[in-house]
């Protein structure tokens, strides 16, 4: 019996498909990778069996993300970031009455579920992960555009099906040719060949090491030994980088999770899932990207216009950036003179924020600089601190008039998101330790 299919309606009308399986005190959210296709999936016994087990845990949702499977199709030049994913994710979670949920990351979901488990602690009771990394690692780049060469050429077809099972995705059901047709069919079904080209491209510029530090949920990682798409090396520096996670290693090659040992990763699942102690979660820690702006030359500008044309001009200039912050979502912390400190719960809200204020105020006459970066900050009332406070102050004093600088940080969570950057290379922030990465937002 394949489940019903549902979809929920995403604040920029896109529809996302999803369903929801059994039931149970606690929430399960799975971000399943690479393409799916949610009704597909059950045809295959194996995969099918898996789910139903899970199911038996607690009310499981599943989705395809936008762009694949039974979700609207989107242009491939407008594939989801991680930041849209996040939204996707909150869209089937209020669409499928979810307040809270645990969060669990396979393959190509993971970057996308550390992500969101540091952003909305608010609605993750815990975050599981199996068999991925913060990073595609890509060691030989002509390697890489040959596997991509044969997606264009072969996506879809069994030899194409056969040699993924073989090479990476289930080595032990590389002969099984019941599955390998399946395969070939589930993928056509999943993605057209220019989509699941522009997924690939986009993973390979995913980075979320940066945000392990800030997961403050309860988190499982779970690898096996051979695993030849995420080793387990990767998944033990994610369970290290995590403060209080939990590794485990399985053996094993197959990277499907519902073969080779998936019974094992259910019994893991399963007494993670069982130990949780469903409480709210502390909201004084969480992820966000925060944004100093500030006018250059305010000073000779405020001699030139007098104390009345100044204040006029200012008051001006605030009613512009609050316009801006009311359309990208931003909340504002602080304005100290000419400058505004804002927050946001997604690093690509707030490039566009800064390029949106920056054109907006130029009328004025004015010339904004800003600064960004993403990392864990602590709330205090409708205040934030933390280093990653004092970092987006420091890139902001780098830049120049109508310049955005933003921290490398910002640069990887954003891929996929067309805005162009320009490299500044490294650069010493005043009290802040190490040298930081420094890319300078581009006009699109």
């Amino acid at each position: 019996m394949i489940p019903e299919t549902r979809y929920a309606k995403t604040v920029d009308g896109v529809h996302i498909a999803y369903q929801v399986v059994g039931s149970g005190a606690v929430d399960i959210v799975a971000a399943i990778g690479w393409t799916t296709n949610i009704e597909a999936m059950w045809e295959e016994p194996r995969l099918a069996r898996w789910l139903s087990r899970l199911s038996t845990f607690g009310r499981l949702i599943i989705f395809d993300k936008r762009g694949v499977g039974l979700s609207d199709r989107v242009p491939e030049s407008e594939l989801p970031t991680l930041e849209t994913r996040m939204d996707d994710v909150r869209a089937v979670m209020d669409a499928a009455g979810s307040e809270r949920a645990v969060v669990f990351g396979i393959s190509e979901g993971g970057p996308m579920t550390i992500t969101f488990a540091a952003t909305y602690p608010q609605r993750t009771i815990a975050l599981v992960l199996f068999g991925t990394g913060t990073t595609w690692e890509v060691s030989d780049s002509a390697e890489s555009a040959a596997y991509i060469e044969r997606m264009d050429r072969s996506w879809g077809t069994e030899e194409f099906a056969r040699q993924e099972l073989r090479d990476w995705a289930a080595p032990s059901l590389a002969d099984d040719e019941r599955m390998v047709t399946w395969l070939a069919s589930y993928l056509r079904r999943s993605a057209s060949p220019g989509a699941a080209i522009a997924l690939e491209n986009m993973n390979l510029g995913i980075d979320v090491t940066h945000v392990l530090p800030a997961i403050h949920v309860p988190t499982l990682v779970v690898s096996r030994t051979e695993d030849m798409a995420f080793t387990a090396e990767q998944g033990r520096a994610i369970a290290e980088g995590i403060p209080g996670a939990r590794f485990i290693e399985h053996p094993g090659v197959d990277h499907f999770f519902w073969v080779g040992e998936g019974d094992r990763l259910l019994d893991e699942v399963h007494r993670f899932v069982k130990e949780i102690r469903v409480e709210e979660a502390e909201l004084d820690r969480v992820l966000a990207t925060v944004m100093f702006t500030d006018i250059v030359g305010s000073t000779a500008k405020a001699a030139e216009l007098g104390d009345h044309g100044w204040l006029a001009l200012l008051g001006e200039h605030n009613e512009k950036v609050r316009a801006q912050l009311g359309r990208f979502r931003g909340h504002e912390v602080d304005t100290a003179g000419d400058g505004f400190l804002a927050t946001f719960d997604g690093p690509i809200r707030a490039v566009r924020c800064a390029m949106a204020v920056r054109d907006a105020v130029r009328n004025l006459g004015i010339e904004l600089r800003a600064g960004l970066h993403t990392g864990e900050v602590e709330l205090e009332g409708e205040k934030v601190r933390g280093i990653a406070v004092h970092i987006g102050s420091r890139i902001a004093g780098l830049a120049g008039p109508s310049e955005i600088f933003v921290s490398s940080t910002v640069k990887d969570l954003i891929a996929g998101s067309a805005v162009p950057f320009e490299d500044r290379g490294e650069h010493e922030l005043k009290g802040v330790p190490g040298a930081w990465h420094l890319y300078a937002v581009g006009s699109n």
